[in-house]
């Protein structure tokens, strides 16, 4: 791939990764990702912002030869995890009087992972500048967003947000910019789901941070470039910010269909009642899809089967995610059935402590659900649409 001119001396020498489907071995990417990588060639000085992937670490290089580069001042590192941070070694062999400009945090975690020699590096500060003759950058410190090394850049001339993995997406795509904006949109809350969600405090301080400044590009760190930036701001403000929604997350798994049925009741008796549910077979669901709805919902249902006295290993995995994502939830409850007994409820609420929410009763019954379980599933329902009326949910 060529590399791509943002504006004048400055360049996109990053790398589409189309196949990927894999992130972390954890996160989904069904739409592949991006590696963004950005030269700043300045009068006096230059500098690389972020390196890709070592898998894609022959796509910058070429880039980086196509542009003549023989000479590198400055490796800004805005994030030490690999895909952003892991070709540093190689760029140092091609460039070895470059040094690698980071935050302290970020310094010792490269020296961790990469065994890069610390003479290397340049820490600085929040809102410390660097001049590159007639382009200056300035370093904005963004700890938790989503690591607690993360950096930000500015350039001042051309009014770019290089803005790391804030505001970005899992996007494999040739347009440079936003295209579409549907499919940006969903990447993005995909995305913020998966990475940015369990740090929404932080995200909200940052968001208002580079308010202050007056931004043409968003340039992330995966997905395509912004170049109307309010609209990935404002989505992002929405997600942040937002209240939860008139929603019901329900992920679950049946194995003799005892669940299901109860599961299916429960959904329609919520509909009824003007409840809107997302519905989830963890048996085959994406998990990125359950992430994005959670970052609207106001309550999960977990429905599950009795599994040697306690819940299928599939909605335990799927209730420690949501454990660790930390939606803006406000209720939950546990629907399911068992032959002889178990503690699934126990078990269950015990690995949500980081979700702040309110315990509604559970319906757990005997083998198939008969006339009295569906009443309770009724009044379950009914205290859940009440429990949202309350909050003006709905």
């Amino acid at each position: 791939m060529q590399p791509r001119e943002i504006r004048d001396g400055i360049y996109y020498v990053g790398a589409i990764d189309w196949d990927r489907r894999m992130f972390d071995a954890l996160i989904p990417l069904p739409d592949g990702t991006s590696y963004n990588s950005y030269l700043i060639k300045g009068s006096e000085k230059t500098a690389l912002l972020d390196t890709v992937d070592p898998s894609m670490e022959h796509v910058l290089m070429d880039s980086l030869d196509q542009l003549g580069i023989k000479h590198l001042d400055y490796i800004i590192a805005h994030h030490a995890e690999q895909d952003h941070s892991g070709s540093i070694p190689q760029v140092l062999k091609k460039y070895p009087e470059a040094k690698v400009i980071c935050t302290p945090k970020c310094k010792t975690i490269l020296i961790d992972l990469l065994v890069i020699p610390e003479e290397k590096f340049i820490t600085v500060s929040d809102k410390e500048t660097i001049s590159l003759g007639d382009k200056n950058i300035e370093f904005i410190h963004a700890p938790w967003v989503h690591w607690p090394e993360t950096m930000l850049t500015y350039l001042k001339e051309d009014r770019i947000l290089f803005s790391c993995d804030f505001l970005g997406s899992h996007q494999a795509t040739t347009d440079l910019y936003v295209c579409d904006r549907g499919q940006t949109y969903e990447a993005a809350k995909r995305y913020y789901a998966e990475i940015m969600m369990p740090f929404r405090a932080q995200i909200q301080k940052n968001l208002d941070k580079v308010s202050h400044y007056d931004t043409d590009i968003i340039a992330p760190s995966h997905g395509p470039l912004h170049d109307q930036p309010e609209f990935i701001l404002e989505a992002y403000h929405e997600w942040a910010f937002g209240e939860p929604k008139n929603i019901v997350v329900l992920p679950y798994i049946s194995m003799h269909n005892s669940t299901r049925k109860m599961v299916e009741y429960l959904v329609s008796a919520l509909s009824r009642r003007g409840v809107s549910v997302k519905q989830f077979d963890l048996s085959a669901t994406d998990i990125g899809k359950l992430a994005m709805a959670l970052v609207d919902a106001a309550t999960i249902v977990i429905g599950t089967p009795t599994i040697l006295a306690g819940p299928h290993p599939n909605v335990a995995y799927a209730t420690i995610l949501a454990n660790a994502l930390r939606p803006n939830l406000k209720f939950a409850s546990v629907i399911g059935s068992y032959s002889w007994g178990g503690k699934t409820v126990e078990q269950l609420t015990s690995m949500i402590p980081s979700l702040k929410v309110e315990l509604l009763e559970p319906v757990l019954i005997k083998g198939l659900p008969g006339k009295a379980d569906f009443e309770a599933l009724e009044k379950l329902a009914e205290n859940i649409a009440n429990k949202h009326k309350e909050q003006c949910f709905i």
